[in-house]
């Protein structure tokens, strides 16, 4: 799977930036093409990485969470 996008070295990713956000100006490209109940069903399964809590009611993943994540090829067993 490529990603014409690359992801930064270091940091957090929000949710529309890992499965994108067709609505936003300019759309956001999806890294993860998949919905967001998928998403958050591999969260609560184990697949894909647990959130860390960046406040009160905001949740992030870490960027080399998601690397590994991708690395793994989850993606392409689908």
């Amino acid at each position: 799977m490529s990603n014409p996008y690359p992801l930064p070295e270091t940091g957090f990713l929000r949710l529309p930036q890992i499965i994108g956000d067709r609505t936003a100006n300019p759309p956001v490209p999806a890294i993860v093409p998949v919905a967001r109940s998928t998403w958050w069903k591999w969260v609560r399964n184990g697949t894909a990485p647990a959130q860390v809590k960046i406040g009160p009611r905001a949740s992030a993943w870490r960027v080399s969470d998601i690397k590994d994540f991708i690395a793994s090829g989850v993606l392409e067993a689908r």
